[in-house]
């Protein structure tokens, strides 16, 4: 416990391998404030749905450039291409937010599904020994060169540099992140007809080139969240062999497993920290300017005042609410594309003969911020 002017507040130590083991009990009866030690950086974290969704829509707690960890190894030429929308808030925030959104519906993502049919059919039609390298953390980026319309003769590249921003290779990504840079910049100049940056690209270039390319780098960073999606899915289902049956009895049922996966082993177990811009009371806790908030996703996604069972993982859930992609201004802009790749990718799983041939606990990442497997060797039938 930790104590405040409001009171005691529950500590909870983000280096503890207790927590790094099991995060989804480590939040349980710590209460709607918790204060997350962190090496460098402690912070503040809400474990309430109801508090998590009125936090991240309060213009009191603002994103900033602390937000974000810095990327070292990136050459300075590369940094305007580097402050995302994610980044920003307020009217600037906004106006790139409202160009771009027509490109990320829930219409546009289904539309784009039977596009990834065929890339994830390739992927297993390759030998697969581990779900991770072999087909999880390759697809995204396959399937973003798609969606952007990144020619076919760069695509190797641009899946390798999607491998190094998959596996948080933090040396790796000051070479990665400014061949993705370059890479777009040479699409855009040769004003493509067909892809995301076709679509976006306008004669009264209402985005700029800088912007363009900046958001195919933000693409390319959440983009790689169905990786670590996919990854954790097949650990759940395929340690459960009724969910498994049920699921290819009644396909119709993925879109909410989808959802239920996302609530329940979803990779972000935090939101990116906002700033209090003022002292503020955070319901109870006085939390002075200047310090950081995060909604601690592993507690809100099993909050039982906003989930029925909410420790029952039930991919017949109804109106799973969960807070996976965010709330608020800066809901996840590809959350649609993200959920259809998920999709897409189990679909063709369920269809295949797949045996864990290892524990997925013994692969678990020790990352306090990200839920997510290092490997997973399998077994898989083509």
């Amino acid at each position: 416990m930790v104590s405040t002017s409001g009171g005691l507040v529950h500590e909870i130590d983000l280096t503890d391998p207790a927590v790094l083991r099991d995060p989804f009990t480590a939040y349980q009866g710590s209460g709607r404030v918790v204060r997350l030690h962190v090496p460098g950086m402690p912070m503040w974290a809400l474990t309430s749905h109801e508090d998590a969704r009125a936090m991240l829509t309060d213009p009191r707690f603002a994103i900033t450039s602390r937000s974000f960890a810095g990327i070292p190894g990136v050459p300075p030429e590369h940094d305007e291409y580097l402050r995302t929308m994610s980044e920003l808030d307020g009217p600037n925030h906004l106006r790139l937010r409202r160009l771009a959104a027509p490109a990320f519906t829930a219409r546009r993502a289904r539309d784009f599904g039977p596009s990834i049919e065929p890339i994830v059919a390739r992927l297993l039609s390759a030998p697969v020994t581990d779900l991770v390298a072999d087909f999880a953390r390759p697809l995204p980026m396959h399937v973003i060169c798609e969606l952007v319309g990144i020619p076919d003769a760069d695509r190797p590249d641009w899946v390798a540099w999607g491998a190094t921003v998959a596996a948080m290779d933090v040396e790796g990504l000051g070479r990665a992140i400014p061949g993705i840079i370059e890479s777009a910049k040479s699409v855009l100049a040769s004003r493509p007809e067909h892809g995301l940056l076709a679509d976006l690209t306008t004669e009264d270039e209402r985005l700029s080139a800088t912007e363009l390319v900046t958001l195919v780098w933000q693409i390319v960073l959440a983009g790689q969240t169905p990786a670590n999606l996919i990854a954790n899915a097949v650990a759940e289902l395929w340690t459960r062999p009724d969910v498994l049956e049920t699921l290819r009895a009644i396909p119709s049922l993925l879109p909410g497993a989808v959802d239920e996966l996302i609530r329940w082993c979803g990779p972000q177990l935090l939101t990116v920290p906002r700033y209090a811009t003022t002292d503020v009371d955070l319901f109870g806790t006085p939390v002075p300017a200047g310090e950081p908030v995060t909604v601690a996703i592993a507690a809100v996604n099993r909050d039982p005042a906003a989930f029925r069972d909410p420790n029952r993982f039930d991919v017949t859930r109804q109106a799973a609410t969960h807070l996976g992609f965010g709330h608020g201004p800066h809901f996840c802009l590809g959350a649609a594309h993200a959920r259809v790749q998920t999709e897409v990718a189990l679909a063709g799983l369920l269809s295949r003969g797949l045996t864990l041939t290892s524990n997925p606990d013994e692969h678990r990442a020790p990352d306090p911020g990200t839920w997510r497997l290092t490997a997973l060797p399998v077994t898989l039938d083509r």
